[in-house]
C-alpha cells in the first residue's frame, strides 16, 4: 500500500502512471498533452507553488469553488474548532447546519427558507428536480440548450449539451430543451408539457459564460408563475459573490421557488451543497412525519461542512466580495475589450463580477490540419482554447481552461480576493500571447513546441 508521505513525494512521472493505470486514461493524456500535470505543493489565496518553487496564479478557481481562494484561514481556523465533536451523526440534530439554514435564508433572496444541505452542485441540482416534480406532481421540467447543471443522471437530463448526454441515454423522461434567453419559446414550452419547472442559470458558465438577454430573468419569472410552474434557478457557479452580488439572480430581483448552491459554499475546503425552498414548495413536497425522510444524505449536513459553510458565508459577506468582484470584474473586462479591438482573433468577451469568458472566432479546420503538431490534432475543433491556456500556463503561470460546452471560450474565474495587479498580468499576457500568435495556426505550433518542450524535461 502507498502511504500519504510516499503519495505525497510522488514525482510527476510516478503519478502520471499511477493516475492512467488506475484511474482515467484519456484525461491523462489530455492534461500530459498540454503540460498540465504539473506537481503542485503549496497554495494560498489566489496563488499556488510547484515542487520547484514557481508561483502561478489560480484564474481558474475550481470552476468557482475558490471565491475565498485557497485554504482560507478563516475556514481553516474554524474547522479546528470542531474538530473534536461527532462529525456524522444521524440520530441528533445537528447545530451547525441548524445555524448554516438560517444564516443562507436571511440573505437568500424572496422567501427562500427551507433548506436541504448535500455534498455538491450535481447533488444539490438532484434534489430541487426531485423536490419540484413532489411539490407539483408534475414529472416534465424545461431546460436550456448550453446549460450545464451536473452529470449524475438527474441533473444530466437538463444539462445543454449532446456530447455529455448521449452515452447515457434513455435519461429521465420528460425534460426538454428550450434557447437560453428566448422567453417567448419558453412559455410555449411550459403551455405545451405541462412543465412543472424551469431550471436556469441566471448566467451560464459552462455555455460559455453566456449573458442572457436584459430582463429574460424577470420574463421567466412571470412565465413560470403564470404556467404553474416553479422557478429553479441554479447558482452553483454564479453564487455567494461571484457576479457582483451575493445571488445573480438578484441583479433582476429575482425571487426563485428553489435555489440551488455548492461549489465556494464550502470555503474552498469542504464539499457542501445546498438546495433552498420556499415554505410553500417544502410543505407541498416534504410536509410531515410521512414525507419528512423521502429525500436524504449520509454525509449531507456533516459537522465540518457546516463549520466551513458557516465561516465561507461570514467571511464573504464581511469582506464584501460581492462588491470587490463587481469592481475587479469591471476592469478586467475593460482591458480585455482593449485586446480585443486590437485582435481580430478574439470574438467576443462577456461575463459579470468575476466570471469572465473570452470566445475566439474559429478559423477553418484545414487550416490546423496543415500545421498543428500531431498531438494537438484532436484538440482542433473540441479544444482550441485549451492552446491559449496551454501558453498562459507554461509561457505566464497562469491557470485556466475552456467552458465545456463551448470549449472555444477561456474562462477567467479567479478567487474574489485577486487584485488589480493580477489582472493586469492577465491582461498582460494574453496580449503578449496574441501578438506573437495571431492565428490558431500559430498558436498550435507554439502550443505543440512547448508540450515537446515539457515532455523532454518531466520528472
Amino acid at each position: 500500500m502507498i502511504t500519504v508521505d510516499q503519495a505525497l513525494n510522488m514525482n510527476r512521472g510516478e503519478i502520471r502512471r499511477l493516475s492512467s493505470e488506475y484511474m482515467n486514461p484519456g484525461l491523462v493524456t489530455m492534461l500530459t498533452v498540454l503540460d498540465f500535470d504539473k506537481r503542485f505543493t503549496r497554495a494560498e489565496a489566489q496563488y499556488m507553488w510547484d515542487h520547484e518553487g514557481n508561483r502561478y496564479l489560480d484564474c481558474l478557481g475550481a470552476y468557482g469553488a475558490l471565491n475565498l481562494g485557497h485554504n482560507p484561514p478563516q475556514v481553516l481556523e474554524t474547522l479546528e474548532k470542531v474538530r473534536s465533536r461527532p462529525n456524522l451523526l444521524q440520530a441528533s440534530l445537528n447545530p451547525l447546519a441548524a445555524a448554516l439554514a438560517h444564516n443562507l435564508a436571511s440573505v437568500a433572496p424572496g422567501r427562500l427558507k427551507h433548506c436541504f444541505f448535500c455534498n455538491s452542485g450535481a447533488e444539490a441540482v438532484e434534489g430541487a428536480l426531485k423536490l419540484a416534480r413532489a411539490a407539483t406532481g408534475k414529472t416534465a421540467i424545461v431546460y436550456c440548450h448550453g446549460s450545464f447543471h451536473g452529470k449524475t443522471l438527474g441533473a444530466l437530463s437538463v444539462t445543454g449539451r449532446k456530447k455529455y448526454q448521449a452515452p447515457f441515454e434513455p435519461l429521465v423522461p420528460g425534460c426538454e430543451a428550450v434557447p437560453y434567453g428566448d422567453a417567448d419559446v419558453l412559455q410555449e414550452a411550459l403551455k405545451r408539457t405541462g412543465a412543472g419547472a424551469f431550471i436556469v442559470e441566471p448566467i451560464q458558465g459552462e455555455g460559455g459564460v453566456v449573458v442572457p438577454p436584459d430582463g429574460y430573468l424577470a420574463k421567466a419569472r412571470e412565465i413560470t408563475s403564470r404556467a404553474g410552474a416553479l422557478l429553479i434557478v441554479d447558482e452553483v457557479q454564479t453564487g455567494l459573490g461571484r457576479t457582483g452580488t451575493l445571488f445573480a439572480c438578484e441583479h433582476e430581483s429575482i425571487e426563485p421557488d428553489i435555489l440551488c448552491l455548492a461549489k465556494s459554499l464550502g470555503g474552498g475546503i469542504m464539499p457542501v451543497g445546498a438546495t433552498l425552498a420556499t415554505p410553500e414548495v417544502w410543505r407541498r413536497a416534504y410536509g410531515g412525519l410521512n414525507r419528512s425522510l423521502l429525500h436524504t444524505s449520509t454525509f449531507g449536513g456533516n459537522t465540518w461542512a457546516m463549520a466551513a459553510g458557516l465561516a465561507a458565508l461570514q467571511a464573504i459577506i464581511e469582506n464584501n466580495l460581492p462588491r470587490t468582484a463587481a469592481e475587479r470584474g469591471e476592469f478586467l473586462m475593460t482591458q480585455l475589450r482593449a485586446l480585443a479591438s486590437r485582435h481580430r482573433i478574439i470574438k467576443e468577451v462577456r461575463g459579470r463580477g468575476l466570471l469572465v469568458g473570452i470566445e475566439f472566432a474559429q478559423e477553418p479546420a484545414s487550416v490546423l490540419e496543415r500545421v498543428a503538431a500531431r498531438p494537438l490534432e484532436q484538440f482542433k475543433e473540441e479544444y482550441t482554447a485549451s492552446l491559449v491556456a496551454g501558453l498562459m500556463l507554461n509561457r505566464h503561470r497562469i491557470i485556466t481552461a475552456y467552458t465545456l460546452n463551448n470549449p472555444n471560450v477561456i474562462r477567467l474565474e479567479p478567487p474574489l480576493v485577486v487584485s488589480r495587479e493580477d489582472l493586469e498580468h492577465v491582461a498582460s499576457a494574453i496580449g503578449d500571447i496574441l501578438e506573437k500568435h495571431p492565428s490558431f495556426a500559430s498558436l498550435a505550433l507554439a502550443t505543440g513546441r512547448s508540450t515537446l518542450s515539457g515532455l523532454a524535461h518531466r520528472e
